[in-house]
């Protein structure tokens, strides 16, 4: 561990006055000194604080060179109004630093691709650094990435969709029917989510986090419940961390199986499509049994849960959960294996390397597909997963294929 950075380990409450405050040329230096020895940029972020705005960053040891992988550094700087950007040295802080440069005005030098997130003005009042007039729609005022060459034809699509997606504008660059380049520009809805939650009572807040994102219910209200109970000393029993622990899974499955559907759908084999979609409702209707809610909602709250599984409920859960298992083994083998036209559009299509994955520090389906056994599951436990044997399920081949076999 280099001088400088104060190591922490997860869901750990520190001391403010105690997270190391250096200067930018120091915090710059010891970040690139950890992510260069094979650290991990978990955030990046600007702040206000007394009048001044402070830069602070999370790293992260990586578990395939760390003898401990659990490993979590903090610290922070004041804000320079320019800096070197660190995207050059490590791309992770690629889209940390263009936000930080919408919210704030700081322009990172020599950023690659330095542009707006989600096209708003900045909170300091200063200059916008990408000289946008924000009366103007997104489309018509974005330096959208464009290649050239008279066999060369863009398509636009969006903001508006005909699925349950949510506004994005996606340009594509082709070839004939080969993409050569995608680039998505989203911000059509942005709530500032943020600021409200740093301004609202502190008894909205658990309802606030659970209804960030429709899907993500219970990750959202888990983390915003776990950080004020750390912040306040209050240790959950196990029985809460169980139920908790159950609830996430069952979101899990949920959106995997909802994603699996939208795989299948997009190389317009419908079957698995169909069945899928009526699967994740099963999935959601299982929560739907725990708390009175699909999503959901009122289940998980600082210091615990409001609900309880019963006898009852729970032989309900093993019994409707076999079943799904048996029928969503029939639908992955109907979509992943005896279905040649599906495989021969998901295989070699969209390939990640090994190296590239690691380089761009890929987690989740994206990195495992990619053969990197990263899960935060194993490697930051939280409420009862310290006690389960998470499986590896990492690929190789970095495809859409393996992605959707990790899922």
């Amino acid at each position: 561990m280099k001088k400088g950075f104060l190591q922490i380990k997860n869901n750990e409450a520190v001391e403010r006055a105690g997270i190391p405050d250096l200067t930018f040329d120091d915090f710059r230096q010891e970040a690139m000194g950890i992510v260069k020895n094979h650290g991990k940029v978990v955030h990046y972020f600007a702040f206000h604080e007394n009048n001044t705005v402070k830069l602070m960053a999370v790293l992260r040891t990586d578990q395939l060179y760390a003898v401990r992988s659990d490993q979590l550094f903090v610290a922070m700087c004041n804000a320079p109004e320019a800096y070197p950007s660190m995207t050059t040295e490590c791309e992770p802080f690629h889209m940390f630093e263009r936000e930080i440069a919408e919210q704030y005005g700081i322009r990172p030098e020599g950023h690659p691709w330095l542009k707006m997130v989600r096209y708003h003005p900045n909170l300091t009042g200063r200059p916008d650094i990408f000289g946008n007039d924000y009366t103007k729609d997104i489309p018509g005022n974005y330096d959208y990435y464009s290649v050239a060459g008279e066999e060369i034809h863009e398509v636009a699509v969006g903001p508006v969709h005909a699925g349950v997606i949510e506004p994005g504008h996606f340009r594509f660059n082709c070839i004939g029917e080969r993409v050569l380049n995608l680039e998505i520009q989203l911000g059509y809805q942005h709530r500032g989510v943020e600021n409200l939650l740093q301004t609202a009572d502190a008894k909205r807040l658990p309802i606030l986090a659970e209804n960030i994102a429709g899907d993500t219910t219970i990750g959202h209200s888990l983390c915003m419940a776990e950080a004020m109970e750390a912040l306040s000393g209050i240790q959950t029993d196990r029985g809460a961390r169980i139920i908790r622990t159950i609830a996430l899974e069952l979101e899990r499955l949920a959106n995997h199986t909802g994603d699996l559907g939208a795989l299948s759908g997009d190389v317009a084999f419908l079957p698995p499509a169909n069945y899928c979609g009526r699967m994740r409702g099963d999935f959601l209707n299982l929560s739907l049994l725990i708390c009175g809610n699909r999503f959901g909602k009122g289940l998980v709250r600082p210091g615990g849960v409001c609900f309880s599984i019963t006898e009852d409920v729970l032989k309900t859960l093993i019994q409707r959960l076999a079943e799904l298992k048996t029928q969503m083994t029939h639908v992955i083998d109907l979509l992943l294996i005896v279905t040649p036209s599906v495989r021969s559009r998901f295989e070699e299509c969209g390939k990640v390397s090994r190296p590239d994955a690691e380089k761009l520090g890929l987690v989740g389906p994206a990195a495992r597909a990619s053969g990197l056994p990263y899960d935060v599951r194993r490697v930051f436990p939280t409420e009862h997963y310290g006690k389960l044997k998470i499986p590896e399920n990492a690929k190789s081949t970095g495809d859409v294929y393996a992605r959707a076999k990790v899922r």
